[in-house]
């Protein structure tokens, strides 16, 4: 006879009580062999939602997790390893050069990356935008490329935390995404399991985040950090700003061009900035604290570790990327500064003209996305481009210029100051 049942674990929880280390085994190993039904654990989801966790409970249940699946191990390898990741945001295409830039600094990067849904895009998607090359590796050939290059991104295993795989799909559908106990676990669930030494956590805050205000991203930032601290590795976390989308690019092939222009030693000030601070920690955390990555971009080396990690993966780093078939400009209606560029919209827009998809089995654009021409700060003048919408599919200018209605502002720059990328520092 079974240890524990659904009912009474979803009782316990829907009762603000404490579930015992060995209710959470039983229902998390229930659920991942089919035991517990879908509707069983979308209310105990939505019970944890509404009474949240302790950091016992927390502890547990992302062990239990990982428990479920199984480990990789680095230690073989012959450079220490660091990983980094992000809860997700708009032209967040920081894993792109921060990757190799880490891997020039010699340490290896085990960056298993997911795909994008809704307006927040997916590291996978963009770098399958590069002709030829391919996400999913098998552990042989990961950890080959990592001893060979230093760096690889691909797609997790299905081995990973299969516990987490069903839960987030579940949560995805039942109004549970924003469980701050759910989120932290289910990254660092396949962040432990997936064996790094040091993990770097961005924790994205602002319109075009999941975390909206400062308070909830510290939160989860504070939560990840000692869930990882917990299970040995040195983990810490910078809170970082999206309320402005970063760089100039969203989509998947647009930011892969951007992040070849860091490689190159140019590209947009923030997302140089936001790539150097993760490289930093790290660099830090791996205990490489010497080596200074700047230098990795300015001497081309970053951009040779990006080229190879790219043709390991079957990817032809020199093809030319693929466009939209459309393009649509948006011009400036008034002259002045752009004092306020929503992320949020900037997103939406994107993922409307078809570089994001609704659901997983949704296909995605490679040439799709948003280019804007100014960043908050900038002076914009009336009828010069502010920005150029791509499509292979003319009838979605509409959708995705109804949601930058009301995203941008433009005045005078009186008293405009650019804020900080990095907001605070958790460790």
């Amino acid at each position: 006879m079974a240890a524990h049942d659904a009912v009474e674990v979803i009782l316990a929880k829907r009762d603000n009580h404490e579930l015992t280390d060995s209710q959470i085994d039983w229902v998390i190993d229930a659920y991942t062999r089919g035991e517990v039904a879908d509707e069983q654990m979308s209310a105990l989801a939505m019970a944890i939602l509404l009474n949240g966790m302790n950091r016992t409970e927390i502890a547990r249940w992302t062990a239990a997790m990982i428990a479920s699946g199984e480990r990789m191990d680095f230690s073989t390898l012959s450079r220490p390893t660091a990983d980094k990741h992000s809860t997700g945001g708009v032209g967040d295409k920081i894993t792109l050069p921060l990757a190799p830039l880490v891997a020039a600094c010699g340490v290896a990067v085990p960056q298993l990356s997911g795909r994008g849904l809704g307006h927040t895009g997916g590291t996978l998607d963009k770098l399958e935008s590069v002709p030829g090359w391919r996400a999913a590796l098998s552990n042989e050939e990961m950890f080959a490329i990592l001893e060979d290059v230093g760096a690889v991104i691909c797609a997790a295993g299905d081995g990973l935390a299969p516990a987490d795989k069903k839960l987030y799909a579940l949560r995805d559908v039942t109004g549970t995404v924003e469980a701050i106990p759910l989120i932290a676990s289910s990254i660092m669930s396949k962040k432990i399991a997936e064996g790094t030494g040091a993990l770097v956590l961005d924790v994205k805050v602002g319109s075009g985040a999941f975390m909206k205000d400062l308070a909830t991203a510290r939160e989860l930032a504070e939560t990840m950090v000692a869930l990882g601290t917990d299970a040995g590795v040195h983990t810490v976390a910078l809170l970082t700003d999206m309320a402005t989308p970063l760089g100039l690019t969203a989509g998947n092939a647009i930011e892969v061009a951007e992040s070849v222009e860091v490689l190159a030693g140019g590209g947009p000030a923030d997302v140089v900035e936001l790539t150097l601070a993760l490289a930093r920690e790290m660099l830090a955390g791996a205990g490489r604290d010497d080596v200074d990555p700047a230098d990795k971009l300015a001497d081309g080396s970053a951009m040779d570790a990006w080229k190879a990690m790219i043709r390991a993966q079957g990817g032809d780093p020199d093809a030319a990327l693929p466009e939209a078939k459309e393009l649509h400009v948006v011009a400036a209606p008034a002259s002045g500064t752009l004092t306020r560029l929503d992320a949020m919209a900037v997103g939406l827009a994107a993922w409307r003209l078809g570089a994001g998809r609704a659901r997983k089995e949704d296909p995605v654009q490679a040439g799709a996305g948003v280019v804007w021409h100014a960043r908050p700060g900038d002076e914009v003048t009336e009828g010069e481009p502010l920005f150029t919408l791509l499509t292979d599919e003319p009838e979605r200018f509409d959708r995705a210029l109804a949601s930058l209605e009301g995203g941008y502002d433009i005045g005078d720059g009186a008293g405009f100051t650019r804020g900080e990328i990095v907001l605070d520092r958790i460790s």
